[in-house]
C-alpha cells in the first residue's frame, strides 16, 4: 500500500514539475504576448483615426478657401463695374481675388495629397496591419492549444511510466490479502496477550450428611450456593467475578504506565516484560564495559607514551563507567529476582492445575503478606497486584444476594484492617490507607478481591492480601478458622 501511494506521489511530483510549472510559466508568456498584440492593435487604430482627422481638416480648409475665393472674385467684379471707384481700389480688389484663388488652389492640392495619403493608410490598416495583428493572435492561440495537447500527452506518459509498478503493487496487495492467515493472527494475539493464569481445578465434594466442621472449597471460581449449586449463574448478577467475561475487561497495558516491576500485568505478560528489561540492561552493561575497555587501553597507551596524552585524564571517566556498570548490575539482579519469582509462580505447561482447601492455604499464609508485588485480576478486568499465597476463607452467599443486589445495600459481615496502602485506580475498587479499619460486606470468592465499605456512600473492592479480616460472631462455622488466623 505504501508503494502504491508512493507511485501516486511520483505522478503528482512529475505533473507538478513537467506540466503545472511549465504551463504556469507559459501562461505568463502568453499574457505578455497577448498584451503586446492588443497594444499594437490600439496603436494602429489610433493612427488611422489621426489620418482621418487630418483629412477632414484639409477638406474643411479647402472648402473655406474656395468660398473665400468666390467672394473675392465677386467683390472685384463689383468694384470693376462701378465708375465711381478709383482705379487703385479696383487694382486692390483684383489682387485680393487673385490671392484667394491661389490659396484655394493650394488647399485643393493639400486636400488631394492628404486624401491620397489617407486612402493609402486606410488600405494599409485594413489589409495589412490589422490582419497581421489578428494573425499573430491566432498563431498565439494555436500555440496555446498545441501546448495543452502536449501537456495532456505528457500526463499520459507520466501515468504510463508508473502503470507497471502500480500493477505490481496491486498484484502484491492481492497476494498479501490472499496470504492472510486468520488462525495464525489469532494465535499471535493470544501469545502476545495471554495472562498465564491457570484454570481452576475440580470442585471438591462437600458431604453435608456428616456432622463435622467443613471448609469451603477453593477449587471453583466462585462459592457454592446454599442450595448446593456450584455453577455460576451467568443470567443473574453473579458475584463469582469471572474476570475474563465481565462487562468491562480492559488491560492496563499503556506504555510507560504502571509500577517498575510490571506488577500491573498478568503473569505471562509480566514475565515477557521483565525478560525484555533484563536483556536491555545486559546490553547496556555490555556497552559500558566496551567503553571501559577502550578507555583502559587508551590509558595504557598514555602511560607508555606520555607525549600522546595524560593518563590521569581518563581516570574520572573510568570511575563513572565503573559506577554505571555497578548500578546496572544491581538493576539486573533486581529484575532477575522478580523474573525468577514470576517463573516460579507460573506452573509448568504439563502440570495439571490443582487447588487446595481454604484451611491448608490459610495455614501457609504466614509471612506472605509482604508480597505486595504479586498480581491478580481486578473486578473490572484490568490487572493489579496479584494476591499472595494466602487465601482467605469464603462465606457462602445466598441466592438472595443476586436477586436483591440493587434494591438494598449488602449487610456487613465483619470488619477488616488494611495491612498496606492500596490506591484504587480501577473502576469498582476503593483506596485504603495502611492501618485503616473498614467494614466487610462480601468476602473473597476466588478472584483475590474482598468487598469492603467505608461509609454508606463509599464501598468497593481491595486485594484480599492487603487486608486482615475479622468476621462477626454470628458468622457461620466456616469462618472460624480464618478468624482464628486473623486474630
Amino acid at each position: 500500500m505504501n508503494d502504491y501511494a508512493g507511485q501516486h506521489e511520483v505522478i503528482s511530483e512529475n505533473m507538478t514539475s513537467l506540466i503545472t510549472a511549465e504551463l504556469t510559466r507559459y501562461v505568463q508568456e502568453l499574457k505578455q504576448e497577448r498584451k503586446s498584440h492588443f497594444h499594437d492593435g490600439r496603436k494602429a487604430q489610433q493612427h488611422i483615426e489621426t489620418c482621418w482627422k487630418q483629412l477632414e481638416a484639409s477638406k474643411r480648409r479647402f472648402e473655406r478657401d474656395c468660398k473665400e475665393a468666390d467672394r473675392a472674385q465677386q467683390y472685384f467684379e463689383k468694384m470693376d463695374a462701378d465708375i465711381n471707384v478709383t482705379k487703385a481700389d479696383v487694382e486692390k480688389a483684383r489682387q485680393q481675388a487673385q490671392l484667394r484663388h491661389q490659396m484655394a488652389e493650394d488647399s485643393k492640392a493639400e486636400y488631394s495629397s492628404t486624401l491620397q495619403k489617407f486612402n493609402s493608410e486606410q488600405h494599409e490598416h485594413y489589409y495589412t496591419h490589422i490582419p497581421n495583428i489578428f494573425q499573430k493572435i491566432q498563431e498565439m492561440e494555436e500555440r496555446r492549444i498545441v501546448r495543452i495537447g502536449e501537456s495532456m500527452k505528457t500526463f499520459a506518459e507520466v501515468d504510463r511510466q508508473v502503470i507497471p509498478i502500480i500493477g505490481k503493487c496491486l498484484d502484491e496487495i492481492t497476494k498479501a490479502a490472499e496470504s492472510v492467515d486468520h488462525k495464525n493472527d489469532s494465535q499471535m494475539v493470544i501469545e502476545a496477550f495471554k495472562s498465564g493464569f491457570e484454570p481452576p481445578g475440580d470442585v471438591d465434594f462437600e458431604d453435608f450428611t456428616q456432622p463435622m466442621k467443613r471448609t469451603v472449597s477453593e477449587s471453583s471460581l466462585s462459592n457454592s450456593r446454599g442450595d448446593g449449586k456450584s455453577e455460576p449463574k451467568f443470567g443473574s448478577k453473579s458475584k463469582g467475578k469471572l474476570w475474563p467475561f465481565i462487562k468491562k475487561n480492559k488491560l492496563s497495558l499503556k506504555l510507560g504506565a504502571g509500577p517498575e516491576d510490571f506488577s500491573n500485568l498478568p503473569p505471562e505478560q509480566r514475565r515477557k516484560k521483565l525478560q525484555q528489561k533484563v536483556d536491555e540492561l545486559n546490553r547496556d552493561i555490555q556497552k559500558e564495559m566496551d567503553s571501559r575497555d577502550a578507555l583502559t587501553k587508551m590509558k595504557d597507551v598514555y602511560i607508555k607514551n606520555p607525549q600522546m596524552g595524560d593518563a590521569a585524564s581518563v581516570d574520572h571517566r573510568l570511575a563513572e563507567l565503573g559506577q554505571n556498570i555497578e548500578k546496572l548490575r544491581l538493576e539486573v539482579q533486581k529484575f532477575e529476582g522478580w523474573l525468577a519469582e514470576v517463573e516460579g509462580r507460573l506452573p509448568a505447561r504439563s502440570e495439571q492445575p490443582r487447588r487446595q482447601s481454604g484451611v491448608y492455604e490459610a495455614q501457609n499464609a504466614s509471612g506472605v503478606n509482604s508480597c505486595a508485588q504479586d498480581r491478580e485480576s481486578s473486578p473490572d478486568g484490568s490487572y493489579t497486584e496479584e494476591q499472595s499465597q494466602e487465601t482467605e476463607m469464603k462465606v457462602p452467599a445466598t441466592d438472595f444476594d443476586d436477586e436483591f443486589d440493587d434494591e438494598e445495600p449488602l449487610p456487613t459481615i465483619g470488619t477488616c484492617k488494611a495491612l498496606y496502602t492500596f490506591e484504587g485506580q480501577n473502576e469498582g475498587t476503593i483506596s485504603v490507607a495502611e492501618g485503616e479499619m473498614l467494614y466487610v460486606i462480601e468476602e473473597d470468592k476466588g478472584d483475590g478481591w474482598t468487598r469492603i465499605r467505608r461509609n454508606e456512600d463509599e464501598e468497593g473492592y481491595v486485594p484480599t492480601s492487603y487486608v486482615e479480616v475479622y468476621l462477626d460472631k454470628n458468622a457461620k462455622d466456616v469462618h472460624k478458622p480464618l478468624q482464628k488466623i486473623s486474630e
